[in-house]
């Protein structure tokens, strides 16, 4: 369900971004909710989520359809309230959310390195699915990556750090990681959204919302595909520094407009959806660089303020 971006006026730097990057209704509403709705309660009226993929093309027919989707996959939740829906983030979407609240939002998470010998009999299955969670194959059944997430059931875990000539793990880290990849991943997140940040401040509420949702798409989806290794394995040009000190540059300067009008139009059953709050805030002074300033641990994603 890929939406046919929309056409706004020539050198329109939004527009340009849209018709590089079509967008999958799925993808872009997993989007809304981890950006605007999960931290300020969870839940929001169907009819906003339908007017925001309006703006990025995607119509009420595929709003619709996807949403029976997520909601079927357990990522969703819905209830009625005379006429109007309202849709919440299901219990089995909080533990992916939360951690990738916590990637795009939050400071750098330290973590160390681990290696794991996989059951012979599940060796591919938890392979695959360790490789997209940042680790390198090194055998069949040996993977090598940051301790980050739980180990796959029935693995053998050998927590270990470095020591000696740590110099060295930037060239371990390229040879057993294809970092390549994702520099250039990197550089073209770069190249697409710098045109935006010199009108990012200007722009109106509803095209400030847009904006800041299809940045926070682009930048999530290079950002998870990465291995996000600890910063001493990393080149000190790595592109992925830049990219999220873009990132956060374009974030807070459209926040301000954003967050007004999503506090003018976004609606759940309790009444509308506040401009910002605390979790909102520390997001804000996290991607300024200043964490400290107001923290929010959850990021908004703990299950106790889901159900507030």
């Amino acid at each position: 369900m890929t939406a046919q971006p929309r056409r706004q006026g020539a050198g329109n730097p939004l527009a340009a971004i849209l018709a590089a990057q079509p967008l999958r209704a799925g993808g872009f509403i997993v989007t809304l909710y981890g950006d605007v709705v999960v931290p300020r309660g969870g839940e929001v009226w169907i009819g906003n989520v339908i007017e925001t993929c309006a703006a990025v093309g995607i119509s009420e027919t595929l709003v619709r359809t996807a949403v029976s989707r997520l909601m079927a996959a357990g990522q969703l939740a819905g209830r009625r309230t005379g006429r109007r829906g309202f849709y919440r983030l299901g219990p089995a979407a909080e533990a992916e959310f939360a951690a990738a609240a916590r990637a795009i939002y939050g400071p750098p998470e330290p973590c160390s390195w681990r290696f794991l010998v996989l059951p012979e009999a599940e060796a591919e299955a938890q392979m695959a699915a360790l490789e997209r969670q940042g680790h390198a194959r090194l055998r069949p059944q040996l993977a090598f990556g940051p301790d980050r997430a739980p180990p796959p059931e029935g693995a053998l875990v050998f927590p270990t750090r470095p020591e000696g000539e740590t110099g060295l793990l930037p060239a371990f880290a390229a040879a057993a990681f294809d970092l390549a990849t994702h520099a250039r991943a990197y550089d073209e997140f770069r190249a697409r959204f710098a045109p935006l940040l010199p009108s990012a401040s200007t722009l109106p509420g509803p095209e400030a919302l847009t904006a800041r949702l299809v940045l926070v798409h682009a930048y999530r989806e290079v950002l998870l595909r990465d291995p996000r290794l600890p910063v001493e394995a990393l080149p000190a040009d790595w592109p992925g520094h830049a990219a999220r000190a873009l990132f956060g540059r374009i974030y807070r300067a459209l926040s301000t407009a954003a967050d007004s009008h999503i506090a003018r139009r976004f609606e759940a059953t309790g009444g509308p959806l506040p401009a910002t709050n605390a979790v909102t805030r520390a997001r804000l002074a996290a991607l300024a660089g200043d964490a400290a300033a107001e923290p929010a641990p959850d990021q908004g994603l703990a299950r106790r303020r889901l159900r507030e």
